[in-house]
């Protein structure tokens, strides 16, 4: 069985990885849009076309499952792709409000996420829902999804990006970080050596992964086979020569990469020369 997951670019693959940490005899076909990274900044129905075309890709490819491992691509497409392909089981990304309100004990949590997920209707039902009696703290992170695309994960830009963010916080005694983006967990260690050993912080892709396992052995059976060889293809609607060293300091993965190509249609078609 195949499980399709896209992102804008390589934050997805936080997700990946925890889906393979805790099923990994499942194949997983990953899209990354990194043409048009960050989806952060854009208008929510560009971003919604994007999602649709890359589904459209993903089923074409025989995946059984939808993972939207990208919170501002849920926050814009989620509802609106479950009604276009009503029979996918599809699993999306939300800011972790609710768990980040039952763990404050200072009720004052930080929310660090696009503007995208900020706006959407998906974060602003989670605030009414679950952020009766908390301070919460937002905060864009402006140029953070860039930096970890380029691979800074700990140089002097980014760490400056985090210490913007997180020192008001830090100073109405925030003790509770949720992550609302999916690269972000890959800035993890410098974030808590930022925020310090009292903070907690939030990273949903392990509840994603819960789901992803729920959903698979309620709608399909499924039981995984460890002793399997995981199929797992890569797909960049860029560089892919890029994107193989990102996937390899990033995850330490081995897979098969190829280029996708944005039509003058707006779907999707694979390069014919593949990057092994």
């Amino acid at each position: 069985m195949k499980i399709g997951i896209f992102d804008s670019g390589i934050g997805g693959l936080s997700v990946v990885r925890a889906i393979h940490e805790l099923l990994p005899g499942l194949d997983i076909i990953y899209v990354a849009d990194q043409a048009h990274v960050p989806y952060g900044r854009r208008q929510m129905a560009e971003i919604r076309s994007f999602s649709e075309q890359i589904t459209r890709f993903l089923l074409d490819q025989g995946v059984e499952l939808i993972v939207v491992a990208c919170n501002t691509a849920s926050a814009a497409a989620l509802k609106y792709l479950r009604q276009t392909f009503p029979t996918l089981p599809i699993v999306g990304m939300e800011p972790a409000v609710k768990p980040a309100s039952q763990q404050s004990l200072t009720r004052a949590v930080g929310v660090l996420a696009t503007p995208a997920t900020f706006q959407g209707e998906l974060y602003q039902s989670l605030v009414h829902k679950y952020g009766d009696g908390l301070q919460i703290y937002q905060d864009t992170c402006a140029g953070l999804v860039e930096e970890i695309e380029a691979g800074h994960l700990k140089d002097a830009t980014t760490r400056h990006i985090l210490e913007t963010a997180l020192e008001p916080m830090l100073a109405n005694k925030v003790d509770t970080i949720v992550l609302g983006c999916t690269h972000y967990p890959f800035v993890l260690s410098l974030l808590r050596e930022i925020a310090g050993d009292k903070v907690q912080v939030i990273d949903p892709a392990p509840a994603v992964a819960r789901r992803v396992e729920t959903l698979l052995r309620s709608e399909f059976d499924y039981q995984d086979r460890p002793d399997k060889n995981a199929l797992l293809n890569f797909f960049t609607s860029a560089d892919p020569v890029l994107f193989r060293h990102q996937i390899d300091t990033l995850l330490g993965y081995k897979g098969r990469i190829q280029k996708l190509i944005w039509t003058n249609e707006g779907g999707l078609e694979i390069e014919k020369k593949n990057h092994q």
